[in-house]
């Protein structure tokens, strides 16, 4: 009897699961063959559905029978494959672009981050509407076009600097094709590392983390980049007032391969040569001579190679290198007779940037099971070099001197990663994803050098110092299970699980990150949401700056530096208006802990010796409420945002007080944002774009309360009196409102073998003096109480100066696309 019911028991069970099968495949542009990320796939049907993931490989396991499948994704013809599910099934989809923006009629960004997926406190923005904002010097960034996003602010006037929902720079973690990127400034913040030309995917996570993501607080900012198109070369060249720009992609050898290349760079430096040489020439003299080159520029590299194996296995390879620079060379001859020759030479060379490098292989092991795995390095550093050589020589009596002087300071981070990462899908109501990844950090904290050599005929003294911190060496190992889950047709949840072992100078950090974010759909247009992340960041940057600068250093988490910990609680509705446009509103509180704020009075000047002594930890909370209207495609394009938003801090451990241990705001803690941002094609000639932002001034430290001082009999400054400044507490001051219009025109023409295109922007359009710095200034004023012809009586007075930075800026770009 129990033989007999084991063998019913699995029968039934075979039996149910023959009745699924999977259908999986790779969905691609149709022209350029380029993957594409988060395509929707839906049966109608059985209202199933999944989308693609960052390689365009998709995996939906549906009951045996007929179904009704809907490929979509936006500004794509919608794709329709009614058939009848009898076996596992390949389709590989190829989407061909939409004619009319009329006929889609579903989009696929819509279901990963709008009305049906789980995920919220996420935003994708296409990559070519990043392009379409108009910014400063008419440089399309990325970055700029993510802090006109609710929930993200900018940091001081032009900089790329990002605050999310309350927390700080170094909370943010940015990927480039899955790998970190530490420093993504140029040019002290005003431009980012991400050429916009090399870019295929932004997406912008600000809550709700999948589990797949840790390492940082506050935000993630996955960044993909173009394969390359394997069906022709393809390229666009840009040429504006401070860089130019090369992108170019195509099939290599054969469509199996392909490979995308982008170049960028400043040439400050080279139009500055000729007015330095003129300069010098017109000091020439008979008796002196000499040559000077300086200049600052910054280049990014960004290239990929891709080959298809079979539909089973894919490889890539990618890297980036960037860097800025600023040098200086001097050189002197000075001849005051033919007795005695004095030579001098000074020089400067100062450098830091980025290299990241990736090899990825993706293997379908079955229809249900995708696996891609991954090897990477990654580097910052940063090099400074000064030095001074002067020379004397005297025939008569005969004589040779010399001082040859050099400093040195170099600092950095690099990091060795294996990963590996499977995407599941083992039933109609599960999507799961797993995986783990190994981190080998050396974190090189600064190291000072200095040289120094003075000679006189055959007597010399050389000194050779080096001061700094010995390198930190760090293993970081974090695993991670996440399940999408079909409740029904209304209700979905999001699980997932994200562990992470730091292990630094003989000490071991453990962290478990629990990931919750639920679903109920309303209606189809409709739906609320609600989730929960925990996080935990193992490294920080040490900064004395509003803005980036290259001697901030990242340091890990020490035996008395404990890894920062949030808890981030949100809750939001959200709605699809015709499938035109999407609305929400979402509502967030995130508490953090173990911050580091210097303490009063401390500062950093570039190097790490007795760091932990300057800086206290403490805790942090922001809460706020977003809203977003966004519409992603059509003839009109842009979104509408609003955040009204609080962030405070407390420093009250014992000996690590700050502001007196009381409540103070974080430093951009701003109470109201709004942003607008607007792109309409008028014809196939002409398309205008405009930004307007306006928000509620930063915060900063002032005195803005003096009293006199007594003299105090014994004291050293016994018989002074004098005014003293008082600081209240810290980000006391809040400046003014910040607001500000950009406007961008872009003019084509198409042309034999391809399309030219002019770009008009203009940077703060009606010249708004928005504060960049705010100071205390004593100023005096000129009184003649006894009548125009008496003494002046002078009287000073306090009063506050603000420096603006950018006035209007006009920029012209051309480009040529083929």
């Amino acid at each position: 009897m129990k033989k007999n019911l084991y063998l019913l028991m699995l029968t039934l069970a075979v039996g149910l699961t023959a009745q699924n099968y999977t259908i999986s495949g790779y969905i691609s542009d149709g022209r350029s063959s380029e993957s594409m990320i988060n395509a929707s796939v839906f049966d109608q049907l059985s209202k199933k559905g999944t989308v693609s993931n960052v390689y365009g490989f998709y995996s939906l396991t549906l009951p045996a029978g007929e179904v009704q499948l809907q490929y979509s994704y936006v500004g794509y013809q919608t794709e329709q494959r009614p058939f009848v599910l009898r076996r596992d099934t390949t389709i590989n989809i190829r989407f061909n672009e939409s004619i009319e923006l009329q006929e889609v009629t579903v989009t696929g960004h819509q279901r990963i981050t709008g009305v049906q997926s789980t995920q919220m406190s996420a935003i994708e923005v296409p990559i070519a509407q990043i392009k379409t904002v108009p910014t400063l010097f008419g440089e399309a960034d990325l970055v700029k076009a993510l802090q006109l996003l609710p929930g993200v602010q900018s940091g001081s006037e032009g900089s790329t600097g990002m605050y999310v929902r309350g927390g700080g720079p170094d909370e943010n973690l940015f990927l480039l094709d899955g790998i970190p990127v530490y420093n993504i400034n140029h040019m002290a913040g005003f431009f980012s590392v991400f050429n916009p030309d090399a870019v295929k995917n932004v997406t912008l996570y600000k809550g709700n983390f999948p589990a797949r993501f840790g390492g940082r607080l506050s935000s993630v900012i996955d960044v993909r980049m173009n394969d390359g198109n394997n069906k022709e070369i393809r390229g666009n060249l840009s040429v504006g007032l401070i860089s130019s720009k090369l992108n170019i992609e195509g099939p290599l050898f054969s469509e199996k391969t392909t490979f995308n290349f982008s170049a960028r760079r400043t040439y400050f430096d080279i139009l500055a040569q000729p007015l330095m040489a003129l300069a010098m020439q017109a000091d020439q003299g008979e008796n002196y001579d000499g040559s000077m080159s300086a200049g600052y520029y910054f280049y990014d590299l960004n290239g990929k190679i891709s080959h298809t194996f079979s539909d089973k296995d894919r490889l890539y390879l990618s890297v980036y290198m960037g860097d800025d620079a600023i040098y200086a060379n001097f050189r002197s001859r000075y001849r005051e007779d033919t007795n005695r020759k004095m030579t001098e030479n000074m020089k400067l060379d100062w450098d830091w940037g980025n290299i990241v490098a990736s090899t990825r292989w993706n293997h379908v092991i079955n229809n249900r099971l995708f696996m891609n795995s991954t090897i990477a390095y990654t580097r910052y550093r940063f090099n400074l070099y000064v030095g001074s050589r002067f020379e004397e020589t005297i025939k008569t009596p005969p004589s040779y001197s010399l001082a040859d002087f050099m400093v040195g300071y170099n600092s950095g981070i690099e990091d060795y990663t294996a990963k590996v990462d499977f995407d599941y899908a083992p039933h109609p109501d599960h999507d799961v994803k797993f995986g783990a990844n190994y981190t080998y950090h050396t974190f090189r904290p600064g190291v000072s050098v200095a040289r120094n050599e003075i000679k006189y005929n055959n007597e010399s003294i050389k000194t050779d110092t080096v001061i700094g911190n010995k390198d930190v060496y760090s293993h970081e190992t974090m695993a991670y299970i996440e399940d999408n889950i079909s409740l029904g047709y209304a209700l979905k949840l999001n699980l997932g699980l994200h562990y992470s072992m730091f292990n630094v100078q003989d000490e071991t950090y453990h962290s478990l990150q629990p990931r919750l974010s639920m679903r109920w759909l309303l209606s189809d247009r409709v739906s609320i949401k609600a989730g929960y992340a925990a996080m935990s960041q193992n490294v920080h940057l040490l900064s004395n700056s509003s803005v980036s600068l290259p001697t901030d250093l990242w340091v890990p988490v020490t035996k008395r530096i404990k890894p920062m910990r949030s808890h981030q609680y949100s809750a939001g509705i959200f709605y699809n208006f015709r499938d035109l446009i999407d609305f929400s509103v979402e509502a967030y509180y995130k508490s953090m802990h173990n911050l580091l704020e210097y303490r009063d009075g401390a500062s950093f000047l570039g190097s790490s010796t007795g760091w932990e002594d300057k800086v206290a930890m403490g805790e942090g909370w922001a809460y706020g409420v977003e809203f977003l209207a966004q519409k992603s495609f059509g003839k009109t394009t842009g979104w509408l945002g609003y955040t009204w938003a609080k962030a405070e801090r407390k420093f009250d451990q014992p000996g690590q007080e700050i502001n007196y241990g009381r409540v103070f705001p974080a430093k951009y803690d701003r109470r109201h944002d709004l942003s607008v941002v607007v792109s309409h094609k008028f014809s196939e000639k002409f398309d205008l774009s405009g930004t307007w932002v306006i928000s509620s001034g930063n915060t900063g430290t002032l005195a803005l309360q003096q009293y006199q001082s007594t003299p105090v009999p014994g004291d050293f400054n016994w018989g002074w009196t004098g005014e003293l400044n008082h600081i209240s507490g810290r980000n006391n001051y809040r400046f003014n409102p910040y607001h500000r219009m950009d406007l961008g025109m872009n003019f084509h023409k198409k042309k034999q073998k391809g399309t030219r295109t002019w770009n008009i922007s203009i940077y703060n359009l009606y010249n708004n003096n928005n504060p960049f710095i705010v100071f205390p200034e004593e100023t005096w004023e000129e009184t003649r109480p006894g009548g125009p012809t008496q003494e002046p009586v002078y009287t000073s007075r306090k009063v506050l100066k603000q420096y603006s930075i950018f006035p209007i800026i006009p920029s012209v770009t051309y480009s040529y696309k083929w």
